[in-house]
């Protein structure tokens, strides 16, 4: 199953409508990691096949998008994206958490088990 990406309107529904909310107001059914990436990024493409791993794993638990900021320069600018991978990590409840640089994949699914699912434990 591929990563869904996301454009500003899918962003307002699946995330956070930062238009109509000033204060965070997570807009999801299930805690997401944004991956914020773009074709030409060399780590970028290291830790995309590790997020579609993680996407199967968590299947049902968590979403993982993705936004190419070459694409959706006004969600980057949103966000303050200035190096990628950067990757937001939104707890169904809480504020979110980015993380900068192309993480292994033990640090992401610690990140998942500590951010995103810690609150339903």
């Amino acid at each position: 199953m591929a990563l869904e990406h996301l454009t500003k309107e899918t962003f307002f529904e699946k995330v956070f409508n930062y238009e109509a909310n000033k204060d965070w107001k997570f807009e999801g059914a299930l805690p997401c990691i944004i991956d914020f990436y773009a074709d030409w990024c060399g780590p970028c493409k290291m830790v995309a096949p590790i997020l579609e791993e993680l996407a199967k794993e968590y299947d049902g638990k968590i979403n993982i998008y993705k936004i190419d900021t070459e694409d959706q320069q006004e969600l980057s600018m949103a966000f303050g994206i200035r190096s990628i991978p950067s990757m937001l990590f939104c707890p169904a409840e809480g504020q979110p958490q980015m993380a900068v640089g192309a993480l292994p994949k033990d640090s992401l699914k610690k990140a998942i088990d500590d951010v995103l699912l810690k609150a339903k434990n």
